[in-house]
């Protein structure tokens, strides 16, 4: 009597609901333990909520609860089916699992807990469970708290893709700037990718007519998708993207020229980096360079010159200084500069809003860090589904409303 009476003070079980029996072995490292419902007693309606149903039939049911100590734990009870005079036969919903489910509430927040930690197969190790069980856990409450997510605040958004696995799969993610928060995310990088947004928006209480300011790179299928989709959205190009682009030519250059200035070899770095950021080292190399005929140097002085339009104090200041820039790059005779420029000029106008917005890409290659560091930990993911529910459950801020361990 004084084993079940705790039990049942333990599992916080409320009549007509009442622990019958438990049988504990050692060897098999197992806590088993019975529950009961008191006979002649009532249940509401599943369904619609209706009082006082009598029970009808009952199935056996049982449920994996957290462990006892170091041995694994089970409940185990009679469920009553009712029966209802507006909805018929129902299965009432017990107090301490959710319905379909085979696990208790507790022994649910104890794994989602972990898994925003870790990855899912190592919970899975450490709890004794196979991992397709965990991952229907994950997709119950993050498709539950996505559901209950207000999105009818959000006006500004950063966009990007990132991989999902090897090869050309990805997964576009789009951000709410203001919260620091994931949206929205699904799979492949064109168009298609921002009406499925438009729709999950609609859907969450938000209005793509409200979104006023977008940060992309400078995909064409992004702002193709933009323009149909988001029709009040003024676009910015990210200007890390915009720095790459710059940086990419002045690889381009280096490992052309290598070729016949063999002091070139083994100085990538050097000129992918900021003067200021060099270790003493590459300082001392680079000083060591005949920089007055070198190609290389001259495209990396065009490549600083570019990332100065970003401290221009306006946007009309910023677009007399990328005009001087533009004339000196497409006249630098340096064809992978030169291309680079004209790249420059086809998005013009989205570089130059980023005075008026001052939005990058930052946060959500941060985001996108932290979504690769727990990808390398679980050695992929065996669904791109997978992929986006961990997302959602690093990046997105759910409310998972989880019962407290």
């Amino acid at each position: 009597m004084r084993d079940t009476s705790l039990l049942q003070q333990a599992l916080g079980l409320a009549p007509p609901w009442t622990v019958s029996r438990s049988d504990f072995d050692p060897e098999a490292h197992r806590l088993d333990i019975e529950i009961d419902f008191a006979p002649g007693s009532r249940f509401p309606c599943p369904s619609c909520g209706a009082a006082d149903c009598p029970a009808y039939d009952t199935e056996r049911m049982t449920w994996r609860h957290l462990n006892f100590f170091q041995h694994e734990a089970y409940l185990h009870a009679r469920v009553p089916r009712v029966r209802c005079d507006k909805c018929g036969i129902k299965t009432v919903n017990v107090p301490w699992a959710r319905p379909g489910s085979g696990f208790t509430l507790l022994f649910e927040a104890l794994v989602m807990t972990m898994v925003a930690a870790m990855p899912v197969k190592a919970v899975a190790r450490i709890v004794g469970e196979h991992d397709t069980r965990l991952w229907r856990v994950i997709h119950y409450y993050v498709d539950a708290a996505r559901a209950r997510t207000n999105a009818s605040g959000v006006t500004r958004l950063a966009i990007d893709e990132t991989a999902a696995r090897r090869g050309q799969d990805y997964v576009t993610l789009f951000v709410d700037i203001d919260q620091a928060r994931v949206m929205f995310a699904t799979e492949g990088n064109d168009a298609a990718t921002i009406a499925a947004f438009a729709d999950d928006l609609t859907a969450h209480g938000g209005d793509p007519d409200a979104i006023s300011q977008v940060c992309i790179d400078m995909s064409p299928a992004f702002t193709k998708g933009i323009a149909e989709n988001l029709p009040n959205a003024a676009i910015t190009f990210d200007k890390f993207h915009a720095v790459k682009i710059i940086n990419d030519a002045v690889d381009k250059v280096r490992r052309a020229e290598q070729e016949e200035q063999s002091l070139l070899r083994g100085t990538r770095y050097i000129w992918l980096r900021n003067p200021q950021t060099l270790s003493a080292r590459q300082r001392k190399t680079l000083g060591g360079l005949p920089t007055r005929h070198l190609k290389t140097a001259r495209a990396y002085q065009i490549r600083l010159a570019f990332q100065d339009l970003y401290q221009e104090p306006s946007a009309q200041a910023g677009a007399s200084y990328l005009k001087k820039w533009y004339f000196w790059a497409t006249h630098s005779r340096i064809e992978p500069v030169i291309a680079a420029a004209r790249t420059v000029k086809r998005h013009w106008d989205g570089l130059l809003q980023w005075f008026d917005s001052k939005i990058a890409n930052g946060l959500i290659e941060g985001i996108n860090s932290l979504v690769q560091a727990a990808k390398a930990k679980a050695r992929g993911y065996r669904s791109t589904r997978n992929l986006k529910a961990i997302i959602y459950l690093l990046a997105a801020k759910l409310d998972m409303q989880l019962p407290a361990l």
